[in-house]
């Protein structure tokens, strides 16, 4: 986990043509795969090889699945690339002590140790409830599992632990044109589960929920997931426009050190030295209005071109979205305005060059009830070494021109554990012991 990039994913298969005999199972999880990154980075579901569909009698085999190694330095799901669903789950932790809060973290590490590996379920008399609630069949697929739990400023006001709370952890307060709704906002823990596939998620959920349902209980829940790459590229939003293209660069660990995580000897608590903050904010879309608003002046209000991604000043349609936003000549924002979504979250500016970046992992939401009410949103979800960049991005973007489009009404802040490094570690030790 400490060297997981888009460039170099430690992932490997199980299924299709990657046979098992011979192998120790721990031995899967420090496989790689040649030729899975562009894939992965892509949000792609990997089903069986080519030559096992070529092969009439293998045509039944079972899809491939990868594998996202559970242990390391970091928690997976931070710089994985974004699997093409996800889920955020904020729980109330209702733990007796602190005995039964390091049982709880025992209880997830264990959990997601094992559904992040797969395989089969333990077998019960007949007589007897199942051992697994059989969603994704005899054979659990790990299917690009991945679990990040991160605890909320709430969680440091019981069991002993405000000493210990990470020093930039708030609750999270609205900004000016905010709606936050607390029973869609906050929670003692944060739980991100992401995979290839929905069925996956959901099965991972009911299996946590089975396992620690004494210690803590759901208080909101979004489900997400990534839209197709059209036509090549960043996926689209529900605006219509490339969502994440300026993200930094996951394969450079300098720059992951000083952007993302925390680091030995700050002024962090120890126990904290390789998580992070992570920001969940459920923004609802006014999609008919947008829709009914001209391209030219949507362009405006976002910065960007509509159909390739391209800064303002690209006008072609086929222009590369990897085009740098340039504002040294244009003072007067005449062609970028602004008070324009991107101009606005990186003004390029001195002042501001210390809180314009963070790392981007977002996901559309549609909990629409039915027509002729849209509920539709952006799951969006980014990480920080420190909160305080987020909270002075947000504040700039009060005055944006996308704000009539716009409703924010939950999600929370967060700090993601460590990872988890061996069999014998688990979420929260540091913090707990």
């Amino acid at each position: 986990m400490a060297d997981e990039t888009a460039g170099n994913p430690e992932v490997t298969w199980i299924g299709g043509d990657c046979p098992m005999a011979g192998f120790p199972r721990r031995a899967f999880l420090q496989g790689t795969a040649a030729g899975v990154a562009a894939g992965a980075a892509a949000g792609s579901v990997w089903s069986g090889s080519t030559a096992a569909a070529a092969d009439g009698s293998r045509a039944n085999a079972p899809p491939a699945s990868r594998v996202i190694p559970f242990h390391g330095d970091h928690q997976a799901g931070i710089l994985t690339p974004p699997q093409r669903v996800a889920m955020c789950v904020a729980f109330d932790v209702t733990a007796a002590d602190r005995r039964e809060l390091t049982e709880l973290f025992r209880t997830l590490t264990e959990r997601a140790r094992l559904l992040t590996v797969g395989g089969k379920p333990p077998r019960v008399p007949a007589t007897e409830a199942p051992s697994d609630s059989g969603i994704l069949g005899p054979t659990l697929a790990a299917d690009g599992l991945t679990f990040t739990v991160g605890v909320g400023a709430s969680l440091f006001d019981r069991y002993g632990l405000h000493a210990r709370k990470p020093v930039q952890l708030v609750t999270m307060t609205p900004f000016r044109h905010d709606d936050l709704d607390s029973a869609l906002s906050q929670g003692d823990l944060l739980l991100q589960i992401c995979a290839d596939n929905r069925d996956t998620t959901v099965h991972a959920l009911l299996d946590i929920l089975t396992h620690s349902k004494s210690a803590m209980k759901v208080r909101w829940r979004i489900d997400g997931q990534r839209n197709p790459e059209r036509p090549v590229g960043i996926p689209r939003d529900w605006l219509g426009f490339k969502d994440g293209i300026t993200n930094p660069d996951v394969t450079n660990s300098t720059q992951m050190n000083q952007l993302v995580w925390v680091q030995p000897h700050s002024a962090e608590p120890v126990w904290a030295a390789g998580g992070t903050y992570q920001v969940v904010r459920i923004v609802h879309f006014f999609v008919e209005a947008w829709q009914k608003l001209p391209v030219a002046q949507q362009e405006r209000v976002i910065g960007r071109r509509k159909a390739s991604g391209a800064p303002m000043y690209a006008v072609g349609e086929n222009a590369p979205d990897t085009l740098d936003p340039i504002y040294t000549n244009d003072p007067q924002g005449l062609i970028t305005p602004l008070d324009s979504h991107i101009r606005l979250a990186n003004p390029q500016t001195p002042k501001t060059a210390s809180t314009s970046t963070i790392l981007r992992r977002s996901y559309d939401y549609d909990r629409s009830p039915g027509l002729p009410e849209l509920d539709m949103g952006h799951a969006f979800i980014c990480f920080q070494r420190e909160l305080h960049t987020y909270i002075a991005m947000q504040t700039r973007l009060e005055g944006e021109r996308l704000v009539p489009y716009i409703s924010p009404r939950g999600g929370g802040y967060f700090f993601d554990l460590p990872g988890v490094r061996d069999e014998k570690d688990y979420y929260a030790r540091g913090l707990l012991t």
